[in-house]
C-alpha cells in the first residue's frame, strides 16, 4: 500500500456521475455504480463521493442511493452533501459509509463538527474547505457548491476546525477544478504547514507527476476527478487509474 493515498472523487448530480470545471458545467460521465466497478477492478484504496446538488435543493443525503453505491464499493468511502444534523451522520454511516465530509454545514450549523467528532470519532469526520483564489494570493473561502463566498480567512478556518475535532482538512481548489493544469502547490504548501491533521488536497490534477508534486508540497492525500474520468485532449469519457507500480515509482521515490 502506498504511504500517500490516491483517491478518486465522484460527483453526483441527479443520480448520475458528472464532472465540473471550476465548479461549473458539469459534464455527464456515466452511471457511479459502474464507476465504482471499475474503480474495484483497479484496487483503489479509497473513494470520495460527493453530491454537489443536496445543499442548494435544501434536502438531504439520498441514503438509498448512497447505500446502493457503497455496496457495491470495495473500498472505504467518504460521502459528503446535503449533510446538517447528527442524525444524518448516523444515518450515513449505517450506509457503510466509513467518512462524513461536512462542508457547508460547517459554517451553517457550526456545532456540528465538534458534535459529530465526539460522537462518531474524528478519524471519520473530515472538514472540507473550497477555496477560490483572488488578489495578492488570498484565497475565498466558499461553500453552497461554490455559490456562497464565507466571511472567514482560510488559515481561521482551518484552524477552527482542526480544533473543532475535524480529522482531516478536504481542500478543494475551485480555481483549478477540472482543468487538469496541476494542483495550486502554493495553497497546499500554505495549508499542509498550518494544519496537524493530514490533508487531502484536491483541484487540478492532471498526471501522476502533478500527485507527486502535492505529496512533495506537504499533501498527505492526493484525490482528482478530471484525471481519473477524461482522456485525451478532446476529454473523452474514459474511467480510469494509474497502475500501482507507476504510483509507487513516481509518488514512493519522487525528489
Amino acid at each position: 500500500m502506498l504511504r500517500n493515498r490516491v483517491i478518486p472523487v465522484l460527483l453526483l448530480r441527479n443520480n448520475g456521475l458528472v464532472k465540473t470545471t471550476c465548479f461549473k458545467n458539469p459534464v455527464y460521465v456515466g452511471d457511479p455504480i459502474n464507476a465504482v466497478k471499475i474503480f474495484n477492478e483497479k484496487e483503489v484504496d479509497e473513494l470520495i463521493m460527493l453530491d454537489i446538488t443536496a445543499t442548494n435543493q435544501k434536502r438531504e443525503p439520498d441514503y438509498k442511493r448512497i447505500e446502493e453505491i457503497v455496496s457495491e464499493a470495495f473500498m472505504p468511502v467518504g460521502y459528503g452533501g446535503g449533510i446538517n444534523t447528527i442524525q444524518q451522520i448516523e444515518t450515513l454511516f449505517k450506509t457503510g459509509v466509513e467518512k462524513v465530509i461536512l462542508n457547508t454545514a460547517l459554517f451553517s450549523n457550526p456545532n456540528l463538527l465538534n458534535q459529530a467528532s465526539h460522537v462518531f470519532g474524528s478519524q471519520s469526520i473530515v472538514a472540507a474547505i473550497d477555496v477560490e483564489s483572488s488578489l495578492f494570493r488570498k484565497y475565498v473561502v466558499r461553500t453552497h457548491s461554490g455559490n456562497k463566498k464565507q466571511p472567514i480567512l482560510l488559515d481561521t478556518a482551518i484552524k477552527s476546525f482542526v480544533d473543532q475535532g475535524a480529522g482531516e482538512i478536504f481542500i478543494n481548489s475551485i480555481d483549478r477544478d477540472g482543468t487538469m493544469k496541476g494542483y495550486d502547490i502554493d495553497l497546499i504548501s500554505r495549508v499542509t504547514k498550518l494544519s496537524p491533521v493530514p490533508v487531502i488536497v484536491a483541484g487540478g490534477a492532471g498526471s501522476v507527476t502533478d500527485l507527486a508534486l502535492a505529496i512533495k508540497a506537504g499533501a498527505s492525500a492526493v484525490a482528482a476527478g478530471a484525471m481519473f474520468v477524461f482522456q485525451g485532449v478532446h476529454r473523452a469519457v474514459l474511467i480510469s487509474y494509474p497502475k500501482y507500480e507507476e504510483l509507487e515509482m513516481n509518488l514512493e521515490n519522487f525528489k
